[in-house]
């Protein structure tokens, strides 16, 4: 399967200078992602972690790739922190201004790749993504298909990274921590890259692929 090309009408995404960005949301919370550690031989390394404290941080993220480009990562982050009548996770209108961000940040058109969540199926993204049809063209992964997605392979450098054993003393020190490991792999485009590569897509020109 090729990344590049894909785009409604049979259009070329290359030929239109289109960036392929997929979306994926992952969320943490204060007990931290177990990872191998090195410890005395019989002595099983401990964690300690406060028990109490509530709430998450949820992470919108796009892994933006085009031939002849730098690959970037673009993140968006939603904190819950419990309280009533807090949203817990992220409404359409943040993924509405997630990708006008991405548009801005890139500056061309998107070729935005995402699985079917219902806030991405809501009538207000339709509704979005038809008055932006100049810039936006939005495809949907296959039902239960994470594996074609490379913000995946994002989430599993972020988790085996500095959040891997992570006591966090609140959720304010894993937002630090958060925005501290996804700054480090935006700094590094072949880790993002290697996402891609994880998935067995390409990035191809001049290809035409139409329903």
């Amino acid at each position: 399967m090729e990344a590049a090309g894909v785009a409604a009408g049979g259009r070329s995404a290359a030929a239109d200078g289109a960036w392929i960005c997929f979306e994926d949301e992952a969320g943490q919370g204060l007990r931290p992602p177990r990872a191998r550690t090195w410890g005395r031989r019989g002595r099983t390394p401990v964690v300690h972690v406060r028990a109490g404290g509530s709430g998450r941080v949820n992470i919108a993220a796009l892994a933006c790739y085009k031939s002849g480009e730098r690959s970037r990562l673009i993140y968006r982050l939603h904190v819950y922190r419990g309280r009533k009548g807090e949203p817990k996770t992220f409404g359409w209108m943040d993924y509405r201004d997630l990708i006008l961000t991405a548009h801005l940040q890139l500056g061309g058109p998107i070729v935005l790749v995402w699985d079917n969540l219902n806030r991405h199926l809501v009538p207000g993204m339709k509704t979005f993504a038809a008055d932006h049809a100049d810039w936006l063209t939005v495809i949907q992964l296959p039902v239960y298909a994470p594996d074609l997605n490379p913000v995946e392979g994002i989430w599993s450098l972020l988790k085996r990274g500095v959040l891997a054993n992570l006591a966090a003393a609140d959720l304010s020190h894993l937002i630090r921590v958060i925005k501290r490991g996804l700054k480090k792999i935006q700094y590094r485009p072949h880790l993002v890259d290697g996402c891609l590569t994880e998935t067995g897509l390409t990035l191809t020109t001049g290809v035409d692929i139409t329903n």
